[in-house]
């Protein structure tokens, strides 16, 4: 039987992946979280087979959360799923230790068979990602976007300011400093060229950064 935990900030998710995975005859859903922090500590105690995660924490993103649970637990599997393009994201997600990536629109059966991949050893990703990061390797993809010359880091500041965070609500959140969190934010403004926070937050939602 797979042992699956389930990360989500979105209740009515974690319930539509609850009964998809029920149709599976070899998977049990042990417990589900609604932040980065939670699924840690629920990892801690039950131990699963593979973490399902959403890229798009409240208290942590994903990318950060994925990082920390491979660095604790570097034999889990951890399958992220996203509404985020793979263009985006999916490099990053691999890089930080992630095994798969699968967006969310995905059939209820390419779930269960990614699910069963990752607990297997194997790295799951779909069709459209899988050529998307081809094309990356060989230089044949999409024109250049700007959100590729950002560190993660500075990826992850230029979210949570879209997301209306302030600098002082960042800081204590990533335990950084208040002068470090703004050399973050005027490194991301002079990268893509922008002026304000108001540009940040047009700039994420034009290229699906934010949900």
């Amino acid at each position: 039987m797979i042992k699956v935990s389930i990360a989500d900030d979105h209740r009515i998710v974690r319930e539509g992946l609850r009964r998809i995975l029920a149709e599976a005859p070899d998977i049990k859903v042990m417990d589900e979280a609604g932040d980065s922090r939670e699924i840690i500590e629920k990892i801690r105690s039950n131990r699963p087979d593979v973490v399902l995660m959403d890229i798009s924490m409240p208290d942590m993103d994903g990318l950060d959360a994925t990082k920390q649970i491979h660095a604790l637990f570097p034999e889990l599997p951890i399958l992220i799923l996203t509404v985020h393009p793979a263009r985006q994201y999916a490099s990053r997600i691999l890089r930080a230790g992630a095994r798969g990536y699968l967006n969310k629109q995905a059939a209820p059966e390419e779930l269960i068979d990614a699910v069963r991949k990752v607990c297997a050893g194997r790295r799951y990703l779909s069709p459209e990602v899988s050529e998307e990061l081809a094309l990356q390797l060989i230089g044949e993809g999409a024109d250049f976007s700007p959100v590729e010359s950002l560190s993660d880091r500075e990826l992850q500041i230029l979210c949570l300011i879209a997301k209306g965070r302030k600098a002082t609500e960042i800081a204590e959140g990533l335990c950084l400093s208040i002068k470090t969190v703004n050399t973050y934010r005027a490194r991301v403004l002079y990268k893509l060229h922008l002026r304000n926070n108001a540009d940040l937050t047009r700039f994420a939602i034009k290229n699906n950064l934010i949900k």
